[in-house]
């Protein structure tokens, strides 16, 4: 029997994952994709685990019903919170032969050669930060890292309602970029831990110290799909090759269209979805 060939498909609760898609059509551009946001149920980031795990689930097993073989979920509080799971248990059982990745172990594999103190801060969603995902990959691979974390509820909301240059986001991002280094004036490098900070990277540039290295994930995700498909020909066959991108929300297409806007440098067209 044929092997399916569609689409990669890229997963977010909401808007940021259109930053690491734009990397990836950009780097990527033979590639057809297909994006996914949740955007009636975000946020995620202060949902339960179980409550995230199922919304991923039901968005993943949908993408995969229109054909997509890979699944990238570029959500920080997916990958944390659902990705294992789905990984461990539902692909052997339902989907042995597609693959879902996620977005954090790709931001964590380049720390190594980008912090010289060794201090390394995050930044994320309530969620990220709690779910302790991130230190557990950090120090698998350098146990040296000492890695400090900041919960920043309300930079997503911020930017998904246009307020990233507003003087609310900087007081906001300057608050606990402040908390951060008070707990560890040694960092480095900072984790942008969401896909919504790119937009907020002007604040994020004016509050930290000279000399901190910003690891944006739009670039080390891509690179990291790059040396996947590269690794895995059998996976690249199976991805259709026509330079398209179709966009799924299960808000209204009008709001989706509209906020969109923001995070993509284009007009886009949306189609509406219901999940669960």
């Amino acid at each position: 029997m044929n092997k399916p060939v569609g689409p990669i498909g890229v997963f977010d609760s909401g808007y940021g994952g259109l930053t690491i898609l734009e990397e990836f059509r950009k780097k990527l551009p033979e590639y057809d994709f297909l994006y996914l946001g949740d955007n009636a149920r975000a946020p995620y980031g202060n949902r339960s685990f179980d409550m995230v795990y199922e919304f991923t689930r039901q968005a993943v097993f949908y993408l995969f019903e229109q054909g997509c073989s890979l699944v990238i979920l570029a959500c920080n509080t997916a990958s944390a919170k659902a990705l294992r799971n789905i990984q461990q248990n539902d692909l052997p059982k339902t989907y042995p032969e597609r693959r879902v990745l996620g977005i954090l172990i790709p931001t964590v594999e380049v720390l190594g050669s980008l912090t010289t103190t060794r201090h390394v801060g995050l930044i994320g969603t309530p969620g990220t930060i709690q779910s302790g995902s991130y230190p557990i990959e950090v120090h698998k691979l350098f146990p040296d890292i000492i890695l400090t974390g900041e919960a920043c509820p309300l930079w997503v909301p911020l930017v998904e309602n246009g307020e990233q240059d507003s003087e609310g986001a900087a007081f906001f991002v300057k608050k606990n970029l402040n908390n951060l280094f008070a707990k560890d004036s040694e960092i480095d490098a900072l984790i942008l831990g969401c896909t919504h900070y790119p937009l907020l990277l002007p604040l994020i540039r004016r509050f930290i110290p000279k000399g901190v290295k910003i690891i944006s994930q739009g670039e080390y995700v891509t690179e990291s799909l790059i040396s996947y498909l590269k690794r895995h020909p059998q996976m690249a066959e199976r991805c259709s090759r026509n330079g398209s991108c179709c966009y799924l929300t299960t808000e209204s297409v009008e709001k989706f269209e509209e906020s969109a806007s923001f995070f993509v440098k284009h007009k886009i067209k949306a189609n509406h979805v219901r999940l669960g």
